[in-house]
């Protein structure tokens, strides 16, 4: 293969990796936060415990993040640097200002560490929590921002010789993809990390644990999760919208929309035959007008307007579709679960609802990868939308297979020695062991 191609499959493998982290480590500290300061509230031991231990396993992920995101940093260095000679003017802000808002969290993360039981008033310790929830959501914002810039590029004259002048790095920053992204990107996240946490209680409570710690848990995550998972929903609708205005060519590969036509379907499944003939899917009529334009006479644009060497691979389609039909499952399982329980029905806790809550985190990090391969792919055959494409970007070095190898070993190795720190961590130190141990009342 060609050093473009390894080059993508490095990048791709790495963005992969990290998203799992990331998005922990965005999500995870607003769920700490919450669990703290209603522990205060209600003067309940359970809450307080709760963010005691959802601290620890964070610090974990946070240290694979920041590994894993210094690799990506390498990245751009090392396997695109036409693309940043031309574009590291115009994104060198939000790099830079991502890495303070790392710092920033990582000083009062180690406070928030080692300032437990260090107050007379709760409340103090609490409040050194708040930066460590703007800091780890401003770092996903400014990344955010760089992505978005790739697909909407804005703040810079383009000369005829292909070079960027007049740069202006906050209007490169605030460009048209930017709300819709960063809307998206942090619902989603704080949706996972609502699905992890209630997972884990879910899945002690299928172990047979009967403690009211992991019910409370289990109410406190899904609680929020609904809400969330109606916000990622949202933030979905926003998305199409922009698309339609913005990169129409990644909405009609999405649903295989060949035609520009009003009263546009939404296409569900199916497959395509060799004249692009839709076969064996589930059409929804109109559906697809009001994703994109809000109404339905709404006229999308179809893929047939734009030269076919500029369409994305259309097996996007499937990555939209697995992202929409997980969305909603979330949202059915966390409001089943959060109605049973306000009619305080038992089956709210019977074993088919646990285990449909503890699928609801795989699947919950499978829609954020689907969702990060579509924003990628489908911007296909861009790095940057209309001005680079992802072959002039790439280096032309040899020896990329081999760092795909080296760096797929640093990767399985980072996942060992995390997910063993995680269960060495917690495994033989039950929650209500130390609820015990700290002479806390159940």
């Amino acid at each position: 293969m060609d050093p473009a191609t390894l080059s993508r499959i490095l990048t791709a493998e790495t963005l992969a990796f990290h998203i799992i982290w990331a998005t922990i480590g965005v999500g995870v500290p607003v769920f700490i936060s919450m669990a703290e300061v209603w522990g205060i509230y209600k003067k309940d031991n359970h809450y307080i415990l709760m963010a005691r231990r959802w601290t620890r396993g964070f610090v974990i992920t946070v240290a694979v993040g920041v590994v894993t995101g210094t690799c990506i940093g390498l990245m751009l260095s090392l396997l695109w640097p036409q693309f940043m000679q031309l574009a590291g003017n115009v994104i060198s802000l939000p790099l830079f200002m991502e890495t303070f808002a790392f710092f920033f969290e990582a000083i009062f993360l180690g406070i928030y560490l080692y300032t437990w039981d260090r107050f007379k008033k709760p409340i103090y310790h609490w409040l050194t929590s708040i930066p460590i929830v703007i800091g780890a959501s401003i770092s996903a914002v400014f990344i955010t921002m760089v992505n978005a810039f790739m697909n909407t590029p804005a703040g810079f004259q383009l000369t005829k010789d292909g070079t960027l002048t007049d740069i202006q790095p906050i209007k490169a920053m605030f460009n048209p993809a930017t709300p819709s992204k960063v809307f998206h990107v942090l619902s989603s996240a704080y949706l996972t990390a609502a699905f992890l946490l209630a997972a884990i209680a879910a899945y002690h409570i299928l172990k047979g644990k009967k403690h009211v710690y992991y019910k409370k848990a289990l109410k406190l995550t899904m609680f929020i999760g609904l809400g969330m998972a109606l916000m990622t929903a949202l933030a979905g609708d926003l998305s199409g919208k922009f698309l339609a205005v913005y990169q129409p060519e990644k909405l009609a590969a999405a649903e295989w929309h060949f035609e520009t036509q009003r009263e546009a379907p939404l296409i569900l499944g199916g497959y395509l035959d060799e004249n692009h003939q839709i076969k064996g899917a589930i059409e929804i009529p109109l559906a697809l007008s009001i994703l994109g334009k809000g109404k339905p006479s709404g006229e999308i644009v179809g893929l047939n307007d734009f030269p076919q060497e500029e369409w994305p691979p259309l097996y996007i389609h499937y990555l939209f579709d697995g992202m929409v039909l997980i969305g909603a499952y979330l949202i059915l399982i966390s409001a089943l679960f959060l109605f049973l329980n306000w009619r305080k029905k038992k089956s709210s806790w019977h074993p088919w609802m646990m285990r449909g809550i503890l699928w609801g985190a795989p699947l919950s990090f499978l829609a954020i990868e689907l969702g990060w391969i579509y924003a990628e792919v489908g911007r296909q055959p861009w790095i940057i939308r209309g001005i680079m494409k992802t072959t002039h970007g790439a280096t032309t070095a040899d020896h990329v297979g081999t760092l795909i190898l080296l760096f797929s070993l640093l990767y399985i190795a980072l996942a060992i020695i995390a997910t063993g720190v995680l269960i060495r961590l917690f495994r033989g130190h039950t929650a209500e062991q130390e609820l015990k141990e700290r002479g806390m009342a159940d």
